[in-house]
């Protein structure tokens, strides 16, 4: 069933999402060769209690830490570890908070230290579909108008879109209806309407689309053993037009990158 949502509690989805902005782009900073993803794990649960939140993933269906974290031929899922990030690594950061009794849920994928052209590549164009989805989701379209825009953004340039893990709704609950697939058919699949909250995320791979889940029972990775890359922002349908809950400012702001990310309207 979906849920959909007043302007009150879009209101409260805001300030969670904002949350998780800010807790992103507080890690941005300290991503970098020698650090371990655990590390940044452990600042992120200090920073989002310290600011009266929950780590939404903590112990989720049995999850074991606060951010997936997720690197290089991982897609999504991965469990922080002691392992030190190299040069050259990509590593996507999935967090989410429970504040105001409702869920804030996006990711970023960083970039450690310099990264080959090729991979960088992947992670602009992976971040564009985001937005060409974003942009999908307006008042009388379907969920499909938003898998089909995210699905010929990035396999015109011979990207594999993952087809088992999608996107969601988003609410009091971490995963509520409807599911957002990053692939499918224009005017396919539930009607879009004002008051939907959607979390809408590209799991994109350098080669296959294929993946496989390794045997902690949690760590995704791509069938090939290529890079993969994963953003994702909270959305809400509000007059018929997308508005993007979350941010990716406070990332830019903390790697002096300019702020240039498409406004809708």
């Amino acid at each position: 069933m979906i849920i959909l949502k007043t302007a009150e509690e879009i209101a409260l989805m805001r300030e969670s999402a904002q949350l998780v902005s800010r807790t992103l782009g507080m890690l941005a900073a300290e991503i970098k060769p020698g650090v371990t993803s655990l590390q940044l794990d452990r600042k992120a649960e200090e920073f989002i209690r310290d600011h009266g939140a929950i780590p939404a993933f903590l112990g989720m269906y049995g999850f074991p830490n606060s951010l997936c974290m997720s690197r290089n031929e991982q897609v999504v899922h991965g469990i922080p570890s002691d392992q030190p990030l190299q040069e050259g690594d990509v590593i996507s950061v999935d967090c989410g908070v429970l504040m105001n009794d409702f869920y804030g849920d996006h990711a970023y994928t960083f970039e450690v230290g310099e990264v080959a052209l090729e991979t960088r590549k992947l992670l602009e164009v992976t971040k564009a579909s985001l937005y060409a989805g974003i942009d999908a989701m307006r008042r009388g379209n379907r969920v499909g108008d938003i898998g089909n825009a995210i699905q010929k953004h990035c396999e015109r340039e011979g990207y594999g879109v993952v087809r088992e893990l999608v996107g969601h709704g988003l609410g009091r609950k971490l995963h509520e209806d409807p599911q957002v697939p990053n692939y499918g058919k224009r005017g396919s699949g539930k009607l879009l309407q004002d008051g939907m909250v959607l979390a809408i995320e590209p799991m994109i791979n350098m080669g296959t689309h294929r993946v496989r889940q390794l045997k902690d029972g949690w760590s995704i990775v791509t069938g090939d053993g290529k890079p993969s890359a994963h953003f994702e922002h909270d959305v809400a349908l509000v007059d018929g037009r997308p508005v993007v809950l979350s941010t990716f400012d406070y990332i830019y702001e903390a790697l002096g990158l300019p702020k240039n990310d498409p406004v809708f309207a």
